[in-house]
């Protein structure tokens, strides 16, 4: 069963938010987050990333993200999920499609490349487990 929204107004923004915040453990202990596009697929998060990218390395020395939206610009609206981090050797069935599905008018007309293309680049696949959800 998952714990991910899945009516009203944090599933709908976990659908369509075009960005969301990484925050990953460095080896020092310093938290660093990261701006990431992201798909909601199979009750979990989604990310892919650049195969070289800091973040990679600190999921596989530390596995416990987090992983939140912005708020609405008054401070409600907000979105923070825990979870657990693994990184896949390949996409969940169905995920370059989800992913090429939200993503596509954005990669084409600002990136100007194609889905695949940017996919062939951010190849690595990080599947975000959640273990609490919090909405306000």
């Amino acid at each position: 069963m998952s714990i991910l929204p899945d009516s009203g107004r944090a599933a709908e923004r976990l659908d369509r938010e075009v960005i969301g915040w990484l925050t990953t453990v460095r080896a020092s202990g310093r938290p660093q987050t990261s701006p990431v596009w992201f798909v909601v697929h199979d009750d979990a998060v989604y990310i892919q990333s650049q195969p070289h990218a800091a973040k990679l390395s600190n999921i596989r020395a530390n596995g416990k993200v987090s992983f939140h939206l912005d708020s609405d610009g008054a401070g409600g609206d907000i979105v923070t999920i825990d979870a657990n981090a693994e990184i896949l050797d390949a996409p969940a069935p169905g995920l370059v499609d989800a992913y090429s599905q939200k993503y596509e008018s954005v990669i084409r007309e600002r990136i100007r490349t194609t889905p695949r293309s940017l996919l062939d680049e951010y190849n690595t696949t990080i599947h975000l487990t959640p273990r609490r959800v919090r909405t306000w």
